[in-house]
């Protein structure tokens, strides 16, 4: 009887630290009261332009004083077009209309694509030299989703920091920010990748950012780590992320504000929610957030306007310093724009 005893205290003790997958799944519920035009907070709101930087030329947001400016894709493979030889002129355009409207510029950078038919690696990078420099990243059906640079092997960690460098002896003062793509990647099947690899691979080029850009803001989008599911499988691959950013002074975010969806409820949503950072944390509202569909950037006619929801959302239970709004239409003209009213 004590043997039994002892065992099932012992199986109630681990049943309760193992964490419900579904705790967080009411948690927007709280906040779908919240209302239009959106009360002024300490969030930093940008708009996200992807790679579409043309596209901030005359846009409305250059005239909300609500909105601290534009958030751009800039590729690897257009900043180095040559090894050694970096060209920084579309970042230095893109500044300086900003700047002459009164608005800030934060740099994404771009070295993985969701397009099979597009890589955002330099093209030198593609040599033995770099063991290929970048991979074919797989759907879980089996086919292309993309590339991704070899961000765990050491010589195109390299490569990446020598860029980061020249970008921070160029920029670093002068725009809001930087910050790195998701850590999400899909499959690769590479005989030089691991789970551990690529998780060490992270934090190196999170360092490099770091030591280049001493006075702007650095953020690294950490919303899911190969080789673990949480809450389940939690191997520290994605917890890790958010340690050490907070340990050497990396913001740290992500993609997607999905409120009701358990992916980013459990990874992104929850390293956020549960830990106390004082490293600037930041969350964006990318294609298809606006209405809590990605699939194939789905558009709905009557939809319901969520802003004030995620707004809230982030402000309370994430606590965010930064929200970057994706530039979708119509969502972004009806939903954003008025809530984001100057009073």
């Amino acid at each position: 009887m004590c043997l039994i005893l002892i065992l099932f205290i012992s199986f109630k003790t681990f049943a309760q630290t193992v964490k419900s997958a579904d705790r967080y799944l009411n948690a927007y519920k709280k906040y779908e009261n919240a209302t239009c035009p959106i009360k002024k907070n300490n969030i930093k709101n940008f708009v996200y332009f992807s790679r579409d930087r043309d596209a901030i030329k005359d846009h409305p947001f250059l005239k909300n004083p609500r909105f601290e400016g534009a958030q751009i894709m800039y590729s690897w493979d257009r900043l180095e077009p040559e090894e050694g030889k970096y060209d920084f002129s579309e970042i230095k355009e893109d500044y300086q209309y900003l700047l002459s409207h009164h608005k800030k510029l934060f740099i994404q950078l771009q070295d993985t694509t969701f397009d099979p038919e597009m890589k955002s690696v330099p093209k030198y990078l593609l040599a033995n030299k770099y063991d290929g420099g970048a991979v074919i990243m797989l759907k879980d059906n089996g086919e292309p989703d993309g590339w991704t640079a070899k961000r765990w092997n050491p010589n195109v960690q390299k490569r990446f920091a020598l860029l980061l460098q020249a970008l921070g002896k160029e920029f670093d003062g002068k725009i809001e920010g930087v910050n790195l793509q998701e850590s999400s990647i899909g499959e690769v099947k590479d005989p030089t990748f691991t789970p551990e690899s690529y998780a060490k691979g992270i934090k190196a080029n999170m360092l490099a950012m770091k030591k280049a850009f001493k006075k702007s803001v650095t953020m690294q989008y950490a919303n899911f780590m190969p080789g673990e599911s949480l809450p389940e499988n939690d191997k520290g691959y994605l917890r890790g992320l958010y340690q050490y950013g907070q340990q050497i002074g990396v913001g740290l975010g992500g993609p997607d504000l999905m409120v009701k969806r358990k992916p980013q409820l459990n990874n992104t949503l929850a390293m956020m929610h549960e830990a106390k950072y004082t490293v600037p944390l930041g969350i964006a509202v990318q294609d298809g957030n606006y209405i809590n569909d990605t699939s194939n950037n789905a558009i709905v006619s009557d939809h319901k306007n969520i802003v004030p929801l995620l707004v809230a959302f982030a402000d309370d239970f994430l606590k965010v310093n930064y929200m970057f709004w994706v530039n979708q239409e119509p969502y972004f003209m009806e939903d954003v724009m008025p809530c984001f009213t100057a009073k």
